[in-house]
């Protein structure tokens, strides 16, 4: 026998490691039979809530069973493997090593602890770009999770409407509210239940009701302690202006939820008439109630240059004016029917145009090329810039005074209202042709002069207001030229009394100043972008 093992250098024949391997294998079967016994055994010991448990878990008893013999049989099928590459005495420790680890489960420990996932990180509240989401002074610090929640509430509330992906968070923080007690969420929730999911809008704006949703006013942090009279946006950033007879200019951002203050500046013993900002947005141009002079607030270079003496123009007092959308003119409603051009760049006098009567309302076409004049008389004039030359002219049907005058920004409508406060809205093309064009609706909805006029960017929403009575406001659609149903709401004293109207760059907000020094805001819901 030692001689045979010589002549193989040591190493086993086939043979005789395949018989090994059958002996490995009926050792390995005989102990399953033990191995199964004490586990059973253990079984047994166990309390029946424990048993319970793992039943529950790991299933029933002689399936588990069945699964720890299928993985004791391949363990096997491993070490059979393992063990043909070594000597048998090798091969025998292996399994003393294996019956010795089989007789115990092993207890499943993670593979590493990572302490951050035990401790929350924390973000500071306090930082200029997360400081307008704190709702108290024991914010300061929020957990990722709940400023992580905090920014999705944030752009639901601004945009409105909720994205499809924010559907499962929005409902599960309407229950959350529902528990403590919000109820205006609760009314959101309601909304959604009733009419469905309206997050997906259709192209054209839809009549009859109009989806919005009140915010905090635009001048929140800053109310007037007088009537505004101008709120207008920016043309390109998210910013609003107020002014009014508190003699101030104020900026705010537009965030729908808190609408933070930029910048306020005070004009002494300069009660505002009117405010505007220039076509680039650069500069704002305010009139007061009793003054010639004018001021123009440059926002670049921070100064207030006030503009007292123009040559050429002779005129007493400069309330009503108007700016070309191209940024080239600015037009002074003046006396007499006088019209004044200036411009913007040297505030030099270029040229005046007359019409009968009394010039009471102005507007620019939106490439800036001709000028709608309406007079007290009730008369329509049509203005060519360049030349200062009168196109065309027409009497507003069933008018006895006009009280002011909007143009689309498509310039496709015309809109001319009067004392009676009809609004007759007017193809454009009818007006430039016509000396007598028939009105594609008389809007009969106002009883009280109808004192401002503003077309939406979209041009699907008329807003017309009195500011002779409150919550004389009401929004046309367009173009139906039906009055929305739901705005203002009925026997709700909101709006008081509004002297002037604007919407944002998109549709996406309108804001009305009244007579309380508000800017109220509204975030229209139909349209995703400011």
């Amino acid at each position: 026998m030692e001689a045979k093992i010589g002549s193989h250098s040591g190493k086993m024949s086939p043979r005789k490691r395949h018989r090994t391997g059958e002996h490995r294998r009926e050792v390995t079967v005989s102990e399953e039979d033990v191995h199964r016994a004490q586990h059973l055994a253990l079984l047994a010991e166990k309390p029946a809530s424990e048993r319970g448990l793992e039943e529950l878990v790991f299933g029933d008893v002689e399936e588990g069973e069945g699964l720890l013999r299928r993985f004791q049989g391949s363990c096997a099928q491993a070490s059979d493997v393992v063990s043909i590459n070594l000597p048998e005495e090798e091969s025998g420790d292996s399994e003393t090593e294996n019956d010795t680890e089989d007789n115990f489960l092993p207890l499943k420990k993670p593979a590493w602890v990572d302490e951050d996932d035990e401790t929350e990180e924390t973000i500071d509240m306090t930082h200029r770009y997360r400081k307008n989401m704190m709702k108290s002074d024991a914010e300061k610090k929020l957990s990722k999770r709940k400023v992580q929640r905090r920014f999705k509430e944030q752009f639901q509330s601004a945009m409105g409407t909720t994205p499809s992906w924010a559907l499962r968070g929005m409902k599960k923080k309407t229950r959350k509210t529902k528990h403590e007690g919000d109820s205006e969420d609760e009314e959101d929730d309601d909304l959604l239940r009733k009419t469905g999911n309206f997050v997906v809008m259709s192209d054209s704006l839809p009549r009859g009701i109009l989806q919005m949703k009140n915010c905090l006013p635009a001048n929140n942090e800053r109310i007037s302690d007088a009537k505004l009279t101008t709120v207008q946006f920016h043309p390109t950033a998210q910013v609003v202006m107020t002014a009014g007879h508190d003699r101030s200019i104020s900026l705010f951002q537009v965030d729908g939820i808190t609408n933070p203050e930029i910048q306020s500046i005070h004009l002494e013993d300069f009660p505002i008439y009117k405010a505007h900002f220039s076509a680039e947005g650069e500069q704002v141009i305010a009139t007061s109630v009793h003054n010639k002079l004018f001021y123009i607030y440059d926002m670049m270079e921070g100064k207030i240059i006030p503009i007292n003496h123009i040559r050429g123009l002779e005129e007493k007092i400069i309330k009503k004016f108007e700016v070309s959308p191209d940024g080239t003119f600015l037009l002074l409603n003046g006396t007499s029917g006088y019209l004044h051009l200036i411009t913007m760049k040297t505030k030099e006098f270029v040229g005046s145009m007359k019409i009968n009567g009394k010039a009471v309302a102005s507007s620019f076409s939106p490439d800036g090329s001709r000028i709608y004049t309406h007079s007290d008389e009730g008369e329509v004039f049509i203005w060519d810039v360049k030349s200062r030359r009168c196109l065309n002219r027409f009497t507003d049907e069933g008018c006895l005074h006009g009280t002011s005058i909007a143009v689309s920004k498509n310039s496709q409508f015309i809109a001319c209202g009067s004392s009676s406060g009809v609004v007759n809205v007017y193809a454009h093309d009818d007006c430039v042709r016509e000396t007598s064009p028939k009105p594609l609706k008389a809007i009969m909805n106002l009883v009280t002069p109808a004192t401002s006029l503003a077309f939406s960017p979209t041009t699907e929403i008329l807003a017309m207001a009195s500011n002779k009575v409150d919550d004389a406001l009401k929004l046309v659609h367009i173009p139906s030229f039906t009055v929305f149903s739901n705005f203002p709401v009925f026997r709700r004293k909101l709006l008081y009394l509004a002297y002037c109207m604007d919407f944002s760059p998109r549709s996406g907000y309108f804001s009305i100043a009244n007579n309380k020094g508000k800017a109220l805001l509204y975030r229209l819901k139909h349209y995703s972008d400011f």
